[in-house]
């Protein structure tokens, strides 16, 4: 019996045939679509009985034979299978288990989305665009090395070279230990018949035996290298070196450094008898020359005495030797060559530990910046170097601890040095605070409080004054830390509108706050202090109160770069500025009184005499100048000018003698000695007052 599957029907689907009278039409191959049609509309059903044989169109194709009435009567049994399920679309739930282990995940991943779809509509940043990224254009990478020269060598060789090349290599291997060949036992005479018949085989070993030698010869020169260099680097070399350093220093600048400490030259006891008697000779004739030289001068002056005047009134003037700078030695190396020479400042316990600050003042030309350590007992290589990122614009050395130095730079960074330490890496660095300064800083000062302050606050703290307005007191801790003393405000203009004059807009200042240049604490009372500011004003102010300035000291027209107590008369104070000018202050009188102008130039620097009440020392940019109040208030009593080309920066007195020393532009220290100065040392407060008060009258 044949069995047909119906594809495409579901398992309810029957095949239906034409019924054509009594008749049934089964159409074995009928598709899917047409079957569902005859299931729905059956022809000749019992319920419809206006369907005729003329309704019922059969196509010629479909009937192939004509069937006769046994194939109709014959009984057919067709079998109806369910078909393969097939999936058009498949559509997974989204729907997890609450109890399911990606549960917390899911909703999670809800929550930020929910999160997402509230701050859309209102965040300025959301772009609601296509994106497409694009790829990176490919890039060619080329390599490229020196090119590789070929060179011929030559060598002409002779059977001595030969023989003492093969000397050289019998010999080194025996002195490694190794064993022995049978070459080493060759007799003179077989070795050179051997070398001399075999021209060629010998030529062909040219090469080997030169390499051999080459290297027992790079091997010899190595170890001596070796040797010379644990020599060199053995710390009592070093050591022995040190002193001897110091010792021809002290040879070659012993009447210089005589001159300094004000002791007398000594004559060295080598010197044989012969060259001590000339010396001697030579010393006699000198003061022979002296004595006549007086005698005539006082012959001369006896001459000029009339017998008619009174002895009183014909007594001669005695001629005094004007006092003078004289040039001992300076400062200077390789490395401190084109640096400008900033500050200086003397160590608080060794008075011949001198720290030299280098940078550039010009903004535009910023240099790496340096910080040397110079010692009398080595004038020409300074004792340390601390190299600095940014140019070095205030040092100064710390009175609790001697050791300790802290450098300023003209990027606003502080840094603590330990000059003991023979690295020159800082153990403090302002960079890792917070309120560090944003600008230069032009003075840096170590203070001690006074025995009124608290306990906590008689720790040494470091003092700064910055570009950025601020007057910063730091505490030297496991780091630095800082606070305020003063942010320094702009002086409002007073300027009032002249008759018949519009009304003058007001000024809008990018900072409330004005640049400070310097500053400088009164000698007895630590807590008050004057603060120099870039717009020409001098503030007195109080570490107790940082709201508002006590005073306020109007006189320049241009920026104050240095500030100093008088160290004896203690209500005077002396102020240099970019206008040329010097002015003498008193701290009870918001005006100068007295004014030194001198030179056409900017006045750098100024500093109190250590050991008189009236003489102080000024720099400019053209020469360096020595006043005495005793002597003249309207002339420097020393002057000294450079080179054209140089430019004088900074000032120092030493502390224990008589000289002073200058730095310059092109960064040297100049060690000068003060000559000839009058007996005018004198200390008393009331002095100064004394040698003023003409002034002040009139």
């Amino acid at each position: 019996m044949a069995k047909l599957r119906a594809k495409g029907l579901p398992w309810r689907s029957t095949l239906c045939g034409r019924t054509c009278g009594n008749s049934s039409i089964s159409k074995p191959n009928a598709s899917p679509m047409e079957s569902m049609l005859d299931e729905t509309v059956e022809p000749g059903s019992q319920g419809d009985p206006a369907v005729s044989l003329s309704d019922v169109q059969v196509r010629p194709e479909e009937i192939k034979e004509q069937l006769t009435e046994e194939d109709l009567d014959r009984r057919v049994d067709i079998y109806l299978t369910e078909t393969e399920t097939i999936w058009m679309l498949d559509m997974p739930s989204v729907v997890a288990s609450v109890e399911s282990e990606d549960a917390g995940r899911i909703l999670e991943r809800n929550k930020i989305y929910v999160d997402i779809c509230k701050n859309r509509p209102g965040n300025d940043r959301f772009a609601e665009k296509m994106m497409q990224t694009i790829n990176g254009a490919a890039k060619n990478k080329e390599v490229q090395c020196d090119k590789i020269v070929m060179e011929d060598k030559g060598v002409v060789v002779t059977s001595w070279d030969l023989y003492d090349s093969f000397n050289v290599s019998e010999i080194e291997p025996a002195s490694k230990g190794e064993a022995t060949n049978g070459k080493s036992s060759m007799s003179h005479t077989t070795k050179k018949h051997d070398q001399t018949a075999s021209v060629t085989s010998a030529r062909g070993n040219i090469t080997s035996v030169t390499t051999l030698e080459s290297a027992a010869l790079a091997r010899t020169h190595k170890k001596e290298e070796n040797r010379l260099e644990a020599i060199l680097t053995s710390e009592k070399f070093q050591q022995d070196l040190f002193f001897m350093e110091r010792v021809l220093m002290e040879n070659i600048f012993q009447p210089k450094l005589a001159a300094y400490r004000q002791f007398p030259v000594l004559i060295d006891p080598s010197v044989t008898s012969d060259n001590a008697g000339t010396v001697v000779a030579v010393k006699e004739a000198k003061q022979e020359e002296h004595d006549k030289g007086k005698k005539d001068k006082e012959e001369q002056k006896e001459a000029l005495i009339d017998p008619s005047i009174p002895s009183d009134l014909n007594k001669p003037v005695e001629e005094t030797v004007p006092p003078s700078l004289e040039q001992l030695w300076s400062y200077t190396c390789d490395l401190t060559q084109g640096l400008n020479v900033s500050s200086m400042a003397w160590n608080k316990v060794n008075p011949d530990l001198l720290a030299v600050g280098y940078g550039a003042f010009d903004f535009k030309e910023q240099k790496k910046g340096l910080a040397c350590c110079w010692s009398l007992k080595n004038p020409m290589w300074p004792e340390r170097i601390f190299q600095c990122e940014h140019g070095v614009t205030a040092l100064d050395f710390s009175m609790a601890s001697p050791n300790l130095l802290a450098v300023g730079t003209y990027s606003g960074t502080i840094t603590i040095h330990n000059v003991q330490s023979s690295t020159t890496t800082a153990i403090l660095n302002s960079r890792d605070s917070s309120e560090s300064h944003t600008g230069p800083v032009w003075q840096l000062k170590w203070l001690e409080q006074d025995g009124n302050t608290a306990e906590d606050d008689k720790r040494e703290r470091l003092i700064s004054v910055s570009a950025d307005g601020r007057l910063t007191k730091w505490l030297v801790q496991k780091e630095l830390d800082c606070t305020d003393l003063m942010k320094i405000k702009r002086a409002g203009s007073e300027k009032k509108n002249l008759p018949r004059e519009k009304e003058r807009k007001s000024v809008v200042l990018i900072s409330r706050q004005a640049a400070g240049m310097c500053f400088d604490f009164h000698p007895k009372d630590t807590n008050f202090y004057l603060a120099g500011t870039e717009e020409g004003l001098i503030h007195k102010c109080s570490c107790s109160y940082d709201q508002q300035f006590l005073e306020t000291y109007k006189g320049h027209k241009g920026p104050v770069y240095k500030v100093a107590w008088n160290p004896f008369s203690t209500d005077m104070f002396l102020s240099c500025s970019a206008d040329w000018s010097i002015k003498l202050w008193h701290q009870n009188s918001q005006t100068p009184i007295l004014t030194f102008s001198s030179t056409t130039t900017v006045v750098h620097d100024i500093m109190w005499s250590p050991k008189s009440v009236f003489i102080f020392a000024a720099v400019n940019e053209s020469r360096v100048e020595i006043w005495d109040l005793s002597v003249s208030i309207l002339d420097p009593m020393i002057t000294h000018s450079g080179n054209p080309e140089v430019k004088f920066t900074s000032v120092l007195f030493a502390k224990n003698t008589d000289c002073l020393l200058v730095g310059d532009s092109r960064g040297e220290v100049s060690v000068f000695e003060l000559q000839n100065l009058a007996a005018s040392s004198s200390t008393k407060v009331d002095a100064l007052y004394d040698v003023i008060s003409p002034a002040l009258t009139t």
